[in-house]
């Protein structure tokens, strides 16, 4: 990515006579650099995901249908139109058995 530096820009890559440089709306073309990059690789790195153990959700006081515990994680979100109300997402605090609750 390159700037102009008569107008400040972003430089679009462009053919003249068979040679690649960099040319600008306003007309200016930069005649100091000829190459032009097709790709920059990116490094990949490696996102470990924790979900295990970690549970930063908030707690409610609702019946697990499986073990019967009375706490539970949940998380609400907009699963369907917007003038229709959310789903609470509920996961047990003891045996991690996931439901949903449609207000």
């Amino acid at each position: 990515m390159k700037m102009c530096s008569k107008c400040g820009s972003l430089m679009m890559p462009k053919k003249v006579d068979g040679k690649s440089l960099f040319a600008c709306s306003c007309g200016h073309i930069d005649h100091g650099s000829t190459k032009v990059s097709q790709k920059q690789e990116s490094k990949k790195e490696e996102i470990v995901v924790i979900e295990k153990h970690v549970e930063t959700l908030p707690i409610c006081e609702d019946e697990c249908p499986k073990c019967g515990n009375k706490g539970a994680y949940y998380d609400i979100r907009q699963t369907r139109a917007a003038d229709e109300p959310p789903t609470k997402f509920m996961r047990c605090t003891k045996c991690n058995h996931s439901w949903r609750d449609y207000d």
